[in-house]
């Protein structure tokens, strides 16, 4: 078969949208993918942006033999007869999906007098992945974690950005043109988007502001108290250098950071309860000289990823070595083990999250994640989580 198209909205385009694109590639020539632009929904991007978006994920694959094309205001079933193409394919998870898509075959071919349609079923594992399943994952801490094992990554990146675009705009909306510039440099390649970040990236970012927002929301927070912790948490890993040389520490270097942004009101900037003392808190060596009302909350915060689950808490482990590649395995493992022993201490004597609602939620399987580590640590030959100042190795 020389052509066989792809068609739908693909909002975003999913693992299990790639799985058919190369079912596609193993019987055709060519595969062209229709993206849908259809009035009657509001998708999350544009098609514009969603055309990009299958572009990366394709380049990413190595096909070189997928087109994409956006269709206005036609069936893509007569497009692709239009352009010498017979047959569709689709991806069908169930019988109810079965029955729609054949449904939808008819029309275009009883009706439309457009392409034919080849059902394709996924494995297991892509049953229940569509763009509308994704959507629904969004929201509770964590849900960035269960998104990314469904998306090819230019798919992720983008729907992280979108999320944290509305996330900081949500925090400067009197002044657009300022926080744009800003926005675009934190999430970029010198701040959290950068590639040598491995842990304290965009992903972070995305995890302490889903723990605001459910925090706030359980306790009934003052919104005032929220956009602070939120100011303050897009600020506080914007300076991450791994360098031991540095003769300010990252957090310092953030906090002026944050200053030099004047993202505030004068009156904003004065108050001394502002962002940047919690963000100088998060050096973990000097917190105990900071005082700041939010400083405990921005502490569990910051540390709330050593409660979670056992595969997280590993991710995480083996992202903190990656960032540290640069250091040989003995120096590594005696600097982690003494931050870990630190934290342990602190969890078992209840001083790890000094807040109750964190504590109940993280505390014991934070011991638990950190005893694992330090036993892996202890243990003969190169650490299980190698491959991939005391604040720093955390």
């Amino acid at each position: 078969m020389k052509k066989i198209a792809f068609s739908g909205t693909l909002d975003p385009i999913t693992n299990g949208h790639m799985w058919v694109i190369q079912e596609a590639r193993a019987i055709a020539e060519e595969v062209v993918v229709f993206i849908s632009q259809n009035p009657q929904k509001k998708p999350q991007f544009t098609a514009e942006r969603r055309k990009e978006i299958i572009e990366q994920s394709i380049a990413e694959q190595g096909w070189t033999n997928v087109n994409v094309t956006i269709v206005k205001g036609d069936y893509t079933a007569r497009v692709a007869k239009r352009q010498g193409i017979d047959y569709l394919i689709r991806g069908i998870r169930n019988t109810v999906d079965f029955d729609y898509e054949n449904l939808i075959q008819q029309t275009n071919v009883d009706i439309l007098q457009g392409a034919k349609t080849l059902f394709a079923m996924p494995p297991r594992d892509l049953g229940s992945v569509s763009s509308s399943f994704i959507r629904a994952l969004q929201g509770p801490v964590g849900w960035h974690w269960s998104v990314k094992k469904f998306l090819p990554a230019p798919a992720y990146k983008a729907w992280i950005l979108d999320w944290l675009r509305k996330e900081w705009d949500s925090l400067w909306p009197d002044s657009p043109t300022q926080s744009s510039k800003w926005f675009d440099r934190i999430v970029g390649d010198t701040c959290y988007g950068s590639p040598l970040r491995h842990y304290h990236n965009l992903d972070h970012l995305v995890h302490g502001l889903s723990e605001i927002t459910v925090w706030a929301a359980n306790i009934k927070a003052a919104q005032r108290d929220v956009v602070t912790l939120k100011k303050a948490f897009w600020f506080h890993d914007a300076v991450y250098q791994v360098s031991p040389h540095t003769q300010v520490s990252n957090e310092e270097e953030s906090a002026r950071m944050w200053l030099e942004a004047h993202l505030e009101s004068e009156l904003d900037s004065a108050d001394q309860d502002g962002p940047e003392n919690l963000i100088r808190a998060t050096d973990h060596l000097q917190m105990n000289t900071i005082s700041h009302p939010l400083k405990n909350i921005m502490l569990c915060v910051d540390l709330a990823i050593l409660g979670q689950s056992e595969h997280v808490y590993d991710d995480y482990a083996r992202a903190i070595r990656a960032e540290y590649a640069m250091v040989d395995e003995e120096t590594y493992k005696t600097n982690r083990r003494r931050i870990l022993t630190l934290f342990l201490n602190q969890a078992q004597s209840g001083e790890l999250f000094r807040d109750d609602y964190f504590s109940e939620l993280y505390e014991q399987r934070a011991i638990e994640n950190i005893n694992r580590e330090i036993a892996d640590l202890d243990s003969n030959g190169i650490s299980s989580f190698a491959d991939s100042n005391n604040k720093k190795y955390q």
